[in-house]
């Protein structure tokens, strides 16, 4: 198996670190990476440099070789720029054999606290989202086309080694906001790792997999439980509507729901390593040292 990510970012990183070992070649697309942010080394995956802007001969030479293409660069407000600028490639691709694409349980929208799973309707709020809809779609066409198996991960709130409440209290940036009856989603990024490697194992199963922990919850509590593990007090809880957040930090709530993973536990058999925020939380505080 030959693996090309495009966007080798926080998830793709961690996916590499985790099985790279599984393929004969891994190559991958960069951009700057985000100043701070603590990436697993990963010396032997070949390095690409796509900016979004333009395709390359090296890009075009890895699609041509490769079986499997893990792709988790966002939509820009033109749509996909993988697909624009090597969606051509990748339908002429000889070996491939398998597609996997990064979303967001951001499709679903707002459901009012309510459980949903991968049957409820695709009612996004907000348009970043609905850019996300349409290129899921677009990918799962393209592998109808190219005659390969597709299947679209739809990620929960990703926390994770150097990215979780316990880095944040440390750095004096956690936040307990609280608005009632909210409840957020979250996956640790190695239970994404560990689905999407699941998914290459079962490449017929799908196509679409939400991708979250058994346990949504308030915000607050998992930042109170954060401080709880090391012994500190909490930072004090402030109402949602005196809180003051920039207009991304706020959008994320105006989505309530409850997001079932039954799917990537019963159709692909893959059981979570930290199947709530309190085991993943622990794990942190024990990396993030």
């Amino acid at each position: 198996m030959n693996l090309l990510i495009f966007g080798l970012g926080y998830t793709a990183s961690h996916f590499v670190a985790r099985y790279g070992q599984r393929f004969a070649h891994v190559a991958g697309t960069y951009r700057s990476p985000t100043p701070g942010e603590k990436l697993p080394e990963l010396p032997d995956v070949e390095r690409l440099e796509f900016d979004g802007l333009k395709a390359s001969p090296a890009i075009k030479a890895a699609i041509a070789n490769a079986t499997h293409i893990l792709t988790s660069i966002a939509p820009d407000d033109e749509g996909d720029p993988v697909l624009r600028h090597f969606g051509a490639a990748i339908a002429q691709a000889p070996h491939l054999a398998w597609i996997g694409y990064l979303s967001t349980v951001g499709v679903y929208g707002d459901a009012d606290g309510a459980w949903i799973d991968e049957t409820a309707p695709l009612r996004p709020t907000l348009e970043r989202n609905g850019v996300r809809v349409r290129v899921e779609q677009a990918w799962l066409d393209l592998a109808r086309k190219c005659g390969v198996d597709a299947q679209i991960f739809r990620l929960a709130g990703i926390y994770g080694p150097g990215r979780n409440a316990i880095v944040n209290l440390r750095r004096g940036t956690a936040r307990r906001v609280v608005k009632p009856d909210q409840v957020f989603n979250r996956i640790h990024v190695e239970d994404i790792a560990g689905t999407v490697m699941a998914g290459i194992g079962n490449p017929k199963a799908g196509p679409f997999f939400n991708v979250t922990d058994n346990e949504p919850a308030p915000p607050q509590d998992v930042v109170t439980f954060a401080a709880g593990r090391l012994g500190i007090e909490p930072p004090p809880e402030v109402a949602y509507e005196a809180a003051q957040m920039s207009p991304m930090a706020r959008s994320f709530y105006g989505e309530n729901k409850r997001v079932s993973n039954r799917c990537i536990r019963e159709d692909l058999g893959y059981r979570l390593a930290f199947p709530t925020y309190r085991e993943g939380i622990e794990a942190c505080a024990r990396e993030d040292t």
